[in-house]
């Protein structure tokens, strides 16, 4: 049996996927004088917040893209302000600190024309430990913790349209009811592609009271279910399909392999750094939320278009 040739891919716009790389270096920041830097009186009780929303999620933009500690960022954020002519004042860095645990950050997406086709998936991220040199040269000297961010990224336009951020313990199937919510119930789903994990009757349940179908392969050592519900009926399709064709023919014929783009998103979201350097987990939470924002900045800029040629 003669081994077949490996696939081949092919770029359709070098051109423009160049100047955005270009766009991407870029040291400009554009500011828009007409943004709420400082909070609106609100009437209430108490001392009103001084800066806005919009005004701490931009420091702590700065504050991650460039990996600074909180001091450092207030600095740097009153840099830009003077070079760009705006008396705004800076938050100082216990402001940033305690309005990280309560913030609403604010991820801006792009919807495609048709469905929406999801590709969901998990990593762990590292918040506390030795760092991998440290631990391969002189062994662990204190217990490393993980907690785990959980994706669900548009396979169209290749933005992250929901995110969820949890402990290391807990499961990818319990995530994915949370990640379908954060989608408008105005915007149809088309397929939700995942690994094995979300083999469960929840998982199905959930992507069926969307209206989508689940491209996800059976555990290999799944049965069949007992058909008193639509999530069953439509999981055992699955498992004739496998069953029939086979389980590397099943995932080519059902395009399963397209989630390897969410794999390597994971990738760019631990380009920021292998590790978070919050404590809490509030304000875990929202570094995690304002590292997706940034990639969805920098993804709207341009990506390249790739087809496979043979």
């Amino acid at each position: 049996m003669t081994r077949p040739d490996p696939a081949r891919y092919r770029t359709n716009n070098w051109k423009s996927y160049n100047e955005a790389l270009k766009r991407r270096g870029s040291l400009l920041i554009w500011l828009d004088k007409d943004m709420t830097w400082l909070a609106p009186k609100a009437g209430g009780n108490g001392r009103p917040p001084v800066f806005s929303d919009a005004s701490v999620q931009f420091c702590l933009m700065v504050k991650v893209l460039f990996g600074l500690p909180l001091r450092q960022t207030t600095g740097m954020v009153a840099s830009i302000l003077s070079m760009a002519g705006l008396d705004w004042p800076v938050p100082d860095f216990s402001t940033l600190s305690r309005r990280q645990k309560r913030i609403t950050v604010q991820i801006s997406t792009r919807r495609a024309s048709g469905p929406l086709n999801l590709l969901v998936d998990s990593t762990g991220i590292k918040f506390l430990g030795d760092g991998e040199w440290l631990a391969r040269k002189h062994g662990t000297q204190r217990r490393r913790q993980y907690r785990k961010v959980h994706l669900a990224m548009d396979t169209a336009t290749g933005d992250i349209r929901a995110v969820e951020f949890t402990s290391s313990d807990k499961g990818d199937s319990p995530v994915l009811p949370h990640l379908l919510d954060q989608i408008p119930a105005d915007e149809q789903i088309g397929t939700v592609t995942g690994d094995g994990a979300f083999d469960t009757r929840r998982c199905h349940s959930a992507i069926l009271e969307r209206g989508g179908t689940a491209i996800i392969p059976i555990r290999k050592n799944g049965r069949r279910w007992r058909e008193n519900c639509p999530a069953a009926r439509a999981r055992n399709e699955i498992l004739k399909a496998t069953q029939r064709l086979g389980r590397a023919v099943w995932k080519r014929w059902s395009g399963y392999h397209a989630r390897s783009r969410i794999e390597a998103k994971m990738r760019c979201l631990k380009s920021f750094g292998e590790r978070i350097a919050s404590r809490d987990p509030d304000r875990q939470t929202a570094e995690v939320q304002i590292r997706v924002a940034l990639m969805n900045r920098f993804n709207a800029l341009g990506t390249a278009e790739i087809e496979r040629v043979a």
